[in-house]
């Protein structure tokens, strides 16, 4: 959920191609140049409500094994699909003054207003009274910032190793066989979701398209339902935690083979679902599709209110712990993070996620050429 994955255009997407043929499930003219891809913009928009729900759902899940079993088959796919599209829109990343400079602008320092900012709020909350301000542990939500900085930097290599995915999966696996990664940077799960980030890297337009088709709506109907079904069933017998991607096999008290297997295995899931949950997103523009080039705001800021709503008590009464609660959490956070992904949200903090800070580099002679010739033209 970078700049580039944010705020997708389909006149300048990563590979030089337009992206409105990734919205079409047969061909059609382009759009207009200028314009948004309708469909990647309706997919962040969805994928950032799953999140919110996911997180609103995580107090009520010990009452609840329906509930649970949602949770899980969210945490399965609702990542890994916005970790996909991001690998999509990075495929041309080449470690340009431009592209450094968005880097930059669009990761590192939302990175750092937002971990300070969480710090202070944990703190203020009594969660984690003793917390110091650190930039090498990320907490809660920022981990997504560090691991796409990483990805996107290490995009050039990617891009000429000769079996990617393969690679990545390897890595991954190695990564869940050692708990002495530690919290730097949130290295466990930076290098376990790493090969949904590769995955992203080499697809292609008509690889969205072949999940959007009708049939695969269909198919996905099925899919889904039986997911739910497994994931009830495995709610008291697996931990859920797999899906986070944050844990060696040791702390999750399974023997260390556990590891590289269920990496493989989670891996086959989340790809199947997100397939699942792309043949659903309409490529169509609708009331929604705006609010896509808003997640970022919406993935934040909605954290605050998930971890205050602990500390304030909101899950106290009985009743939200009742269908008609859960119903009630599920719509008000739905609700809260569109709020979020507004246009006047987006101006209100738009200093801290996407600063001009032209002061803070120097000009390339490219840019500059660039900038004349749009002068002239």
């Amino acid at each position: 959920m970078s700049e580039d994955t944010l705020r997708m255009r389909t006149v300048a997407s990563p590979s030089g191609e337009t992206g409105a043929s990734a919205s079409r499930e047969t061909a059609a003219p382009a759009q207009p140049a200028g314009q948004r891809d309708a469909f990647f913009d309706n997919a962040k928009y969805a994928a950032i409500v799953l999140v919110a729900m996911g997180h609103a759902w995580e107090p009520l899940r010990d009452g609840s094994r329906a509930v649970s079993a949602l949770y899980m088959v969210v945490y399965a796919f609702h990542m890994p699909a916005f970790i996909v599209i991001s690998g999509y829109f990075s495929r041309s990343f080449d470690a340009s003054p431009g592209r450094i400079r968005r880097l930059v602008t669009g990761l590192v320092v939302p990175y750092v207003v937002f971990e300070t900012a969480y710090t202070l709020f944990t703190r203020w909350t009594d969660q984690e009274p003793g917390r110091p301000v650190s930039l090498l542990d990320p907490l809660y939500l920022t981990w997504f910032l560090v691991a796409l900085f990483v990805w996107r930097l290490t995009t050039p290599v990617w891009r000429r190793v000769r079996w990617p995915l393969p690679v990545a999966l390897v890595l991954a696996m190695l990564a869940t066989l050692s708990p002495d990664i530690g919290n730097d940077l949130d290295l466990q799960r930076t290098l376990q979701f790493l090969p949904y980030f590769v995955l992203g890297l080499y697809l292609k337009p008509e690889h969205f398209r072949l999940v959007r088709r009708r049939a695969a709506r269909v198919l996905a109907v099925p899919v889904f339902a039986g997911a739910l079904v497994v994931a009830y069933w495995a709610v008291p017998r697996m931990s859920g935690a797999w899906f986070y991607h944050r844990d060696s096999a040791e702390e999750l008290a399974a023997p260390a083979w556990y590891g590289p297997v269920m990496t493989l295995v989670t891996f086959a899931c989340s790809l199947v679902l997100v397939a699942c949950f792309l043949a659903w997103v309409p490529g169509r523009r609708a009331w929604f599709t705006a609010l896509g080039a808003g997640t970022l705001y919406g993935y934040l800021l909605h954290g605050f209110v998930a971890q205050g709503s602990k500390f304030w008590g909101w899950y106290e009464p009985a009743w939200v712990h009742r269908p008609l609660g859960e119903i009630v959490v599920t719509v008000v956070a739905a609700v809260l993070v569109t709020a979020l992904c507004t246009a006047p949200v987006r101006r209100l903090f738009r200093w801290a996620m996407e600063p001009e800070m032209a002061w803070a580099f120097r000009r390339d002679a490219r840019d500059e050429k660039r900038e004349q010739y749009a002068v002239r033209a």
